[in-house]
């Protein structure tokens, strides 16, 4: 048991003194994750990686969106927040952690969207998040710490405005996720369980649907099948508006991964996730302008 996670295990009086054993969790990009097992139960310890703030994460916020993703009965217990020393403690919830094969399926997939709908059909949760907004802070803060970007980056900005002006206002601005990677998705047969509310906020409703398409490789026909699932119908303003924010969340990722380089002291290849990202934006952005007319 490393240093930081003994120091917080006082500060857990739900395990009683019991022994307990820690091991590291697998997959964070930005922060520390353990699983801590006490007798038959399980949790999950997630301490805040340096600088986080800086990708406009919001502790508190992430909190009340954990809250409401437990209340409505899509995400796990949240057990316990220590904001003074950036740590979380929620339950471990037991199922399959998907991938993005599992994701495309459609008895998967039907039970993601319900969740999805769950979440953003709730009231609570806290803070905002737009992608576009999101993807001009990370620009201006990593060229603050002279990261080195790729040529293509104006481009790609310059596209990028013009996908906002033909998205326009959001019609349906409600609590979302914002970060629907398939590890964020757990299922256990009956649900599925939707982790991680780092960029929980109120947000375009179809951020939350593109997002999920760009992160689990969604093709034509699985992006109807989603607004299927989530609407009823596949409507083509709708399949427009999804293809739009699946390009603005590969931007928000790429940028997301341009500006890790320039915080995050985690072992990761972030230069290569960022510009795997950017290239992606650039070729789907060129696809949909040519169907699109706005080429």
């Amino acid at each position: 048991m490393n240093a930081e996670v003994k120091a917080l295990i006082p500060l857990m009086p739900w395990l009683g003194g019991r022994e307990v054993t820690v091991r590291p969790l697998e997959g964070g990009l930005t922060n520390r994750n353990y699983c801590i097992e006490c007798g038959s139960d399980r949790f999950v310890l997630r301490i805040t990686g340096e600088n986080s703030e800086l990708l406009g994460i919001d502790r508190r916020a992430e909190h009340a969106c954990a809250q409401a993703a437990q209340a409505a009965g899509i995400g796990p217990e949240v057990v316990a927040f220590f904001p003074d020393h950036g740590a979380a403690v929620t339950r471990f919830v037991t199922g399959r952690a998907l991938v993005s094969e599992a994701v495309q399926t459609s008895a998967i997939l039907r039970r993601v969207v319900a969740s999805i709908r769950r979440y953003h059909e709730c009231s609570n949760g806290a803070g905002k998040f737009s992608a576009f907004e999101t993807v001009r802070r990370y620009d201006a803060e990593a060229r603050k710490r002279k990261v080195p970007f790729p040529r293509n980056v104006v481009l790609a900005l310059e596209t990028l405005a013009r996908i906002e002006d033909e998205a326009g206002v959001p019609e349906c601005v409600c609590p979302c996720h914002n970060d629907l990677l398939p590890g964020n998705l757990v299922d256990d047969r009956h649900r599925v369980w939707i982790l991680d509310w780092e960029y929980g906020g109120a947000g375009d409703l179809f951020f939350d649907l593109g997002n999920l398409a760009a992160n689990n490789l969604f093709n034509r026909e699985q992006e109807t099948t989603l607004l299927q699932f989530y609407f009823g119908k596949a409507r083509p303003a709708d399949l427009r508006r999804l293809r739009l924010m699946r390009l603005a969340s590969d931007m928000r990722e790429a940028m997301w991964g341009f500006m890790q380089m320039g915080v995050s002291k985690l072992d990761f290849d972030y230069r290569t996730y960022a510009r795997r990202h950017l290239q992606r934006f650039l070729e789907g952005a060129g696809r949909a302008g040519r169907e699109y007319g706005w080429d």
